[in-house]
């Protein structure tokens, strides 16, 4: 029998008590601390957000020019996402998949029964765009990001996107493309804590369609492991990582906990 919890330590920020006897108030914040938390196994998921095979640095330089966490990335997978899953996969804990960027996945079981589930989704429709509009994002893909000279590299990866081989779904896993059909899942398994894992944790797995911003607006919370996640960093950021940090303490502020690898699969043994 699964128990109806189990305790293992998560990470937190304590974002108070501000000091104003300081010349900085928020230096009289508790910081980063631990605590043991509790995770009920029938009602949290694994998901793994946008873990892609996008290619080689020779087949696409272009792309890896603009996204510069593919290294890490690829390290992640290979290091951290094997026994990671094998140890969710034979806990009572499902794992769902979120998906993006191109069709690589409409074929398969769990992807057409998140579909059923979830039923028509509402339509979005976009407000007109003028000249100027227009005008503004073709300099933004000029001169912010990727590079005039970088999108064809970055379009042609694009159309070959896959399942990365260490993230591909097993069996009729769940598999969704937006919030809606997220939802459907979390639902139908009695969900309510998602434990996300994948790239990048400062863009995608909050930003994106079925990420965290979406499904906090389900009531649903969600949580990391900061070993299986890096994020999008600049080149006064990407030495130390900061943006990475800067985006766990933004998931420990506003959304749930921030795991450990080891923590988190040994607290899933013998369920």
């Amino acid at each position: 029998m699964t128990k109806s919890s189990v305790r293992l330590p998560a990470e937190f920020y304590q974002q108070f008590d501000a000091d104003y006897a300081r010349a900085v108030p928020a230096e009289g914040f508790g910081r980063w601390q631990r605590a043991e938390v509790e995770i009920a196994p029938a009602h949290t998921a694994l998901v793994v957000m946008h873990a892609w095979e996008c290619g080689t640095m020779e087949q696409w330089p272009g792309w890896r020019r603009s996204v510069e966490y593919h290294p890490r990335a690829l390290q992640i997978l290979h290091d951290v996402f094997p026994p990671l899953l094998a140890a969710v996969r034979a806990s009572p804990l499902p794992v769902f998949h979120v998906v993006g960027g191109r069709d690589y996945y409409s074929h398969l079981r769990g992807y057409q029964r998140a579909v059923r589930l979830a039923g028509p989704d509402r339509e979005f429709t976009p407000v007109a765009h003028d000249p100027v509009y227009t005008r503004m994002q073709a300099l933004r893909a000029e001169r912010v990001f990727v590079g005039t000279h970088n999108w064809p590299d970055v379009n042609a990866g694009f159309a070959r996107l896959d399942f990365a081989h260490e993230a591909r779904p097993v069996g009729e896993e769940g598999i969704a493309e937006n919030a809606h059909q997220l939802a459907a899942l979390c639902r139908v398994h009695g969900v309510n804590h998602l434990v996300y894992i994948g790239f990048a944790i400062n863009w995608c797995l909050l930003m994106s369609p079925g990420g965290m911003v979406d499904m906090r607006r389900y009531g649903v919370m969600c949580s990391t492991i900061k070993e299986a996640v890096t994020a999008v960093e600049n080149a006064e950021t990407a030495r130390q990582e900061q943006e990475k940090q800067q985006a766990l303490w933004r998931v420990a502020l506003e959304f749930g906990w921030v795991f450990s690898v080891g923590d988190f699969a040994t607290a899933l043994h013998g369920l």
